[in-house]
């Protein structure tokens, strides 16, 4: 599958390990990202390996967040980075291995270096206050998604950031194209569940290119 002809789903679930893909995939998924965080660059390694066939045979598109040395080796089709994995990417090695590229942004000057990448979609976050991780930055709220899409026209926006079941139709209305889930989904008593209302509450919007 080459790069510039895969479709982006609405929705965008975020799992730390392949065995979180193991068991969300055959569920239907047909967007996720892999962000291992903690482990050993050869236990990532492994890990993006194993995403990497996971998605193939399920036929979803697979985003590496931040090792783009080993998703070049892995000959993975999408990368994503955050702002300070911009600081030491190689853009050019990314685009030479054929690769898309995802990046994050959180204020002005984040979106203006963004957009200098010619990024395949554009995250804007945390949409929602986020117990993911520790965040430098407020809440972004609903106008500044209205506002992102204003801005970066028909480039793909990803919503990011405590966005629940419950608030995905309010992010997509204000302007996101593809919305992203992560404890929504990874800390619900039933995940599985919940990600099955994900995808039917989702499934009918239209996919990017």
């Amino acid at each position: 599958m080459k790069a510039s002809t895969v479709k982006l789903d609405p929705f965008y679930p975020i799992f730390d390990s392949a065995d979180w893909l193991a068991r969300m995939l055959p569920l239907g998924v047909r967007l996720v990202q892999l962000r291992v965080k903690d482990r050993s660059e050869a236990e990532t390694g492994r890990e993006i390996a194993r995403a990497k066939t996971l998605c193939a045979e399920a036929g979803c598109v697979l985003v590496v967040n931040d090792y783009w040395r080993l998703a070049i080796e892995e000959g993975c089709d999408f990368v994503h980075l955050g702002q300070e994995d911009l600081d030491g990417a190689d853009l050019a090695a990314i685009r030479k291995a054929g690769m898309r590229l995802g990046v994050s942004s959180h204020d002005e000057a984040e979106l203006e270096r963004a957009l200098r990448t010619q990024p395949d979609y554009v995250a804007l976050g945390p949409v929602y206050p986020t117990i993911l991780k520790a965040m430098k930055w407020a809440p972004q709220g609903l106008e500044r998604v209205t506002d992102w899409k204003r801005r970066i026209g028909d480039i793909p926006l990803v919503g990011i950031g405590g966005v629940s079941l419950e608030r995905a139709p309010g992010v997509f209305e204000a302007g996101a194209d593809i919305v992203s889930a992560v404890t929504d989904i990874t800390l619900n008593a039933d995940p599985e569940a919940r990600l099955k209302a994900w995808i039917a509450a989702t499934r009918g919007r239209t996919q990017i290119t």
